[in-house]
C-alpha cells in the first residue's frame, strides 16, 4: 500500500511526461514542410554544411571541384527560362535506396523535358503575338475612329445639306459613324417631319405621369373599363418591358441611371400616339436612342422613326402590309440565295418566323449592341430597304449552317442568333446582296406587290 504513491509518481514522470515545446515557429524549425504538405520531421543531429554539400554533389551528379557538369545543367544552359513546374523532376536522379536510372531512360526523360519546355515556350510566344496583334488592331481602330470623328465634326456636319449625299460621305457612313457624332448624324438623317418640339415632349410626359398615377373615379363603367384596358396594354406593360431591356447592361433596370428616362419616353409616346400605344419591342429602340441622344431629342427621333411606313405597318399590326413586305423580301431572297430559299420552302420556314423580331427592334435585340448601332447607321442612310438587306446578309453569312438544319433548329437559330457575330464579315455579306430583281429595285417591287397582292408568296397566305 505504501508503494502506490511512488508507482504513480513513476508513471507520471515516464509515460505521461510532456515534452517541452520549441518556442520557435514551425517555419523556422522546418522551412520546407509547408511546400510538400508534410509533417515536420523529428529533430536530428546537426551536420556540417560542407559535408552535406559534398554528399549532394556526389549523389546527384552535380558539378563540383572535380565533377563535370551534369546533363541537367547543360540543358538549362540553353534555355531562356525554366518553367515553374514539377515536370523538371524527371531529370532528377533517383534516391540512393532505389536502383539508378538506365542510360536510355535518363536520355528519354531529358528528351521529354526538352519537348515540354519547347511546347510551353512556343505556346507562350504564340499567345504573346496574339495579344500584341489585338493591341495593334485596337490602336488602329481607335486612331481611325478619331480621324473619322474629326472629319465628321469639321467637314461633314457643318455642310450637311450639301455633303450628305456625296460618294465620300456614303463610304464613310458604311464604315460606321464614330460614337461621338452618332447621335447628331442620326438626328439629321432621321429628320423631324412630325415637327415635334421639346415643349410637346414635356406636355406628353406630364400627361403620361398623370394617367399613370390617377384613375378617374367619376367615370362611367364603360369609360373606366376602357381606360383600364388602355392602361394595362400600354403604361403597365412598359413597366414590365423596361426590366427586360438590355438586362446585361443593368442601366435600364429598376435603380439604374436610365430606368426613369426610358420609362418617360415610352410613356410620353403612348400619350402622343394613343392609336398605336406601346408595343413590345419599342423599349429596345428607345433605349438605343437614349444611349446616343439627350432625352427630348431621343423622343423626337423615336417618334419619327416609328412613323416610317415599315415600322408603322409592324407596330400597328397591319397584316396586309406586313405580308406585302414579307413577299417583297422573298423575291430578293430567292434572287440572292436560291439554294437556301429552296431549303426554307421545303421545310415551310416563312419569313414571319424570324423577320418580325428583327424588324420590331431594328436588330437591337437580336445583334450585339455595337453591331446593331452600325446597322442603324446605314439604316438611317438607306431607309427600310437596308433592314431587309441586313436580313439577307445574315442568311448569307450562315447559309452553310442553315442548310444542314431542319425546321425547328433553323427557327431556333434565327430567333436567337450567336452572341459573337463578326461585324466585318457580316457587312461583307450585306454588301454582296444585290437589291435588284429583274432590273427592279426594292421600292418598285414593294409597290408592284401592293398593287397586285395576288403576286405575293402563297406560303405567306396560309
Amino acid at each position: 500500500r505504501m508503494a502506490a504513491p511512488s508507482l504513480l509518481l513513476y508513471i507520471d514522470r515516464s509515460l505521461f511526461a510532456r515534452r517541452v515545446k520549441d518556442s520557435r515557429p514551425v517555419e523556422q524549425r522546418d522551412p520546407g514542410w509547408k511546400l510538400f504538405g508534410k509533417v515536420p520531421p523529428r529533430e536530428a543531429p546537426s551536420k556540417d554544411p560542407k559535408i552535406i554539400q559534398k554528399e549532394y554533389e556526389t549523389k546527384s551528379g552535380r558539378s563540383g571541384p572535380g565533377n563535370p557538369k551534369s546533363p541537367r545543367q547543360s540543358v538549362r544552359k540553353n534555355l531562356d527560362f525554366e518553367p515553374l513546374s514539377t515536370t523538371a523532376l524527371i531529370l532528377e536522379d533517383r534516391p540512393a535506396n532505389l536502383p539508378a536510372k538506365p542510360a536510355e531512360e535518363a536520355q528519354k526523360h531529358r528528351q521529354q523535358y526538352e519537348e515540354m519546355v519547347a511546347q510551353v515556350k512556343k505556346r507562350e510566344l504564340k499567345e504573346a503575338q496574339k495579344r500584341k496583334k489585338q493591341l495593334e488592331d485596337r490602336c488602329k481602330i481607335e486612331n481611325s475612329i478619331g480621324v473619322a470623328a474629326q472629319i465628321w465634326n469639321q467637314e461633314i456636319l457643318p455642310n450637311w445639306s450639301t455633303m450628305c449625299t456625296s460618294r465620300r460621305v456614303r463610304d464613310l457612313w458604311w464604315q460606321g459613324i464614330p460614337p461621338s457624332v452618332r447621335g447628331k448624324v442620326w438626328t439629321l438623317a432621321v429628320g423631324n417631319d412630325l415637327n415635334i418640339t421639346h415643349e410637346l415632349y414635356n406636355i406628353c410626359l406630364a400627361r403620361a405621369k398623370e394617367k399613370s398615377k390617377t384613375m378617374p373615379a367619376s367615370a362611367s363603367g364603360a369609360e373606366s373599363e376602357g381606360f383600364s384596358m388602355y392602361r394595362e396594354s400600354s403604361l403597365e406593360l412598359i413597366k414590365l418591358d423596361i426590366s427586360r431591356t438590355f438586362p446585361n447592361l443593368c442601366i435600364f433596370q429598376q435603380g439604374g441611371p436610365y430606368h426613369d428616362v426610358l420609362h418617360s419616353i415610352l410613356g410620353a409616346y403612348t400619350c402622343y400616339r394613343p392609336d398605336v400605344g406601346y408595343v413590345q419591342g419599342m423599349s429596345f429602340i428607345a433605349a438605343v436612342l437614349i444611349l446616343n441622344l439627350d432625352t427630348a431629342d431621343a423622343f423626337i427621333a423615336f417618334a419619327n422613326l416609328l412613323n416610317k411606313p415599315c415600322q408603322m405597318a409592324f407596330f400597328r399590326v397591319d397584316h396586309s402590309l406586313m405580308l406585302t413586305y414579307f413577299s417583297a423580301f422573298e423575291v430578293f431572297f430567292e434572287e440572292n440565295l436560291p439554294k437556301l430559299f429552296a431549303h426554307f420552302k421545303k421545310n415551310n420556314l416563312t419569313p414571319d418566323i424570324y423577320l418580325i423580331d428583327w424588324i420590331f427592334t431594328l436588330y437591337s435585340k437580336s445583334l450585339p449592341l455595337d453591331l446593331a448601332c452600325r446597322v442603324w447607321d446605314v439604316f438611317c442612310r438607306d431607309g427600310e430597304e437596308f433592314l431587309f438587306r441586313t436580313a439577307l446578309g445574315l442568311l448569307r453569312l450562315y447559309q452553310d449552317v442553315l442548310t444542314c438544319m431542319d425546321f425547328i433548329h433553323m427557327a431556333q437559330f434565327l430567333t436567337r442568333l450567336p452572341d459573337l457575330i463578326p461585324a466585318e464579315q457580316l457587312f461583307q455579306h450585306i454588301a454582296a446582296v444585290h437589291m435588284a430583281s429583274r432590273n427592279r429595285k426594292w421600292a418598285q417591287v414593294l409597290l408592284a406587290l401592293q398593287k397586285d397582292p395576288e403576286r405575293g408568296s402563297p406560303v405567306l397566305k396560309r
